[in-house]
């Protein structure tokens, strides 16, 4: 029997849209990462992109949708509550200090909280990676602290710099490359999430975690020379986690 119920929609031509209960829930990205995994045992010659709630099938030729979707639910029903997902987890370094973080003594007045307050609540969960859009590499990130919850700024900015940290709604996460943004940025974190240079330009994957740990503007300085000098290495631990 189906864990949950799932909606198969026509994504154009060549494309499919596989939807589950519309919910910021780990259970149900478990559940999407799962049927990935098995949906690429199964299936060739597709590009699998997953989100919060739902897996989008990508091929370069056009799709019989309806002889797809049959196949697709057989590979469903399968019993696959024993198949593990391999996971990383991350350690981020992030740079509060308010030269970094333009948006921190605002945020901090509007919250009635101190920044000391903040850091700590922001640096203690840890995250999981829901999504990765609207920028290569920018991380949509749940688990952030209620008390931090706070809307997107109401006039976006036309740039914001690389690496900045924000907060925007339920969510936290980092700004890959130089880009529009309006989320309210309270710092910085020296390394490159993308790099387009890489072999794997984007090395982290949606399920894997991230703690980020607090660093003053010398560790900054002193990560940013190492980052550029490619001496860097994030600290990543490997996490199999059959239930979770």
């Amino acid at each position: 029997m189906d864990k949950f119920k799932l909606e198969y929609r026509r994504f154009g031509n060549k494309a499919l849209l596989i939807e589950w209960p519309r919910m910021v829930n780990e259970s149900i990205l478990n559940d999407i990462i799962k049927f990935k995994k098995l949906i690429l045992e199964n299936l060739d010659a597709y590009e699998l992109i997953p989100a919060y709630n739902s897996l989008t099938i990508i091929s370069s030729e056009e799709i019989d949708h309806d002889s797809l979707v049959k196949k697709l639910k057989e590979i469903y029903k399968q019993n696959y509550t024993q198949a593990k997902i391999q996971r990383k987890l991350w350690h981020i370094p992030v740079c509060y200090d308010t030269e970094f973080g333009i948006d921190m003594e605002d945020y901090s007045l509007s919250k009635k909280m101190s920044i000391e307050k903040i850091i700590d609540l922001h640096v203690a969960p840890l995250y999981t990676i829901y999504c990765i859009g609207f920028l290569p590499g920018f991380m949509y990130l749940g688990g952030l602290n209620k008390a931090l919850h706070h809307p997107r700024r109401d006039t976006p900015r036309l740039q914001i710099p690389q690496g900045s940290v924000g907060i925007g709604g339920e969510q936290t996460g980092v700004y890959p490359q130089v880009s529009p943004g309006g989320w309210n940025i309270i710092g910085n974190s020296p390394v490159k999430i993308f790099n387009a240079a890489n072999e794997n330009p984007c090395g982290v994957s949606v399920g894997d975690k991230i703690k980020f740990y607090s660093i003053d503007k010398a560790e900054h300085e002193l990560i940013t020379i190492q980052v550029d000098a490619n001496i860097f290495h994030l600290k990543t631990y490997e996490l199999d986690d059959t239930s979770k």
